[in-house]
């Protein structure tokens, strides 16, 4: 199948892993590599150092390509983007921030970069800064959202109709007939994080992949917008948010409550009471923790299936 995506990348299936912090470590990359998707190193949890680690690791298990998820807010950006350039890091996927400042820099050393965005808007910034690729992320999504609160399923054909880009489809993708609806909508691929949190070789905690499993609709909610708009699972934690907000709490009062360890304790050491616990709507849609490759072979069969129900429909 020809494919802007997967020529643009050189992967064999355009199925993208989202760089997620505390999940995305050498073994779910390596592994999404191998299947014949994207693997993306999530370098926002990580120290400069850290992420040098893993990208090695990830370089001596398998020899196809992979990436790096740079959040550019991150503040050591200068060390990450060195540690991408002196590893011969080949694709950057770059979020929350202004993708013209580093775009130019990663690109005159043969590294392709594709942005995030949540609006046409950012979209058409993204694009006139000179990226390879957009990625358009849904409200469903886990973790940090845009302000606008626009589902994919409006999200990709608004922006698809306004840019010449390649697009990458995200948020809350977890299945083959998502993936040809996806497309179908205007997008090359697609980017699904939920759906690998939930598998044997992502670095998230066991504790966090058997609530993911458990999850249902309703048990996320997307909170503390005056802080950075954020999906979470519905927990201890969460209460105490909710519990702020009935008492006033200040801004200076909910960035206290947040901490800085939250996310690394509930999704990396498993705390589920008193961790934050990001993750995306469609976790409902996962049932099971698979290895990476039943993953691609449940994706790549339902996609197929799907697709030929579509072609015997004939209803104008």
């Amino acid at each position: 199948m020809e494919n802007r995506i997967c020529q643009l990348f050189g992967i064999q299936y355009p199925i993208i892993q989202g760089g997620m912090i505390w999940a995305s470590g050498w073994e779910l990359v390596s592994a999404v590599s191998n299947a014949g998707g994207l693997g993306i190193l999530g370098a926002g949890s990580m120290y400069p150092e850290v992420l040098r680690e893993h990208i090695l690791k990830t370089q001596k298990a398998t020899s196809k390509v992979f990436g790096v998820n740079l959040p550019l807010m991150y503040p050591n950006i200068e060390e990450h983007i060195q540690t991408i350039i002196e590893n011969q890091v080949k694709i950057v996927f770059t979020s929350a921030g202004n993708p013209s400042i580093w775009t130019e820099k990663l690109q005159s050393h043969g590294i392709k970069v594709a942005h995030v965005v949540s609006s046409i808007k950012f979209a058409k910034k993204a694009e006139n800064a000179g990226v390879d690729a957009i990625v358009c992320e849904g409200f469903e999504a886990g973790g940090h959202l845009g302000k606008e609160e626009t589902t994919t399923f409006c999200l990709i054909p608004d922006i698809a109709r306004n840019i010449e880009k390649p697009l990458i489809a995200a948020g809350g993708i977890a299945t083959g007939k998502q993936i040809l609806a996806a497309m179908t909508l205007g997008a090359d691929a697609v980017q699904m994080g939920t759906k690998f949190v939930a598998t044997r070789e992502a670095s998230v905690h066991q504790n966090f992949k058997e609530k993911v499993k458990s999850l249902k609709d309703g048990d996320t909610y997307s909170t503390l917008k005056e802080i950075g708009n954020v999906r979470l699972v519905k927990n201890k934690f969460f209460d105490e948010i909710q519990q702020a907000y009935s008492s006033h709490a200040s801004k200076e009062d909910l960035i206290k409550l947040a901490g800085e360890r939250r996310a690394k304790q509930g999704m990396f050491e498993g705390n589920l009471d008193d961790g934050k616990l990001e993750i995306g709507q469609c976790a409902s849609l996962v049932d099971e923790i698979l290895s990476v490759d039943d993953v691609f072979k449940s994706l790549i069969e339902e996609f197929n299936s799907a697709k030929k129900e579509m072609d015997c429909l004939d209803f104008f």
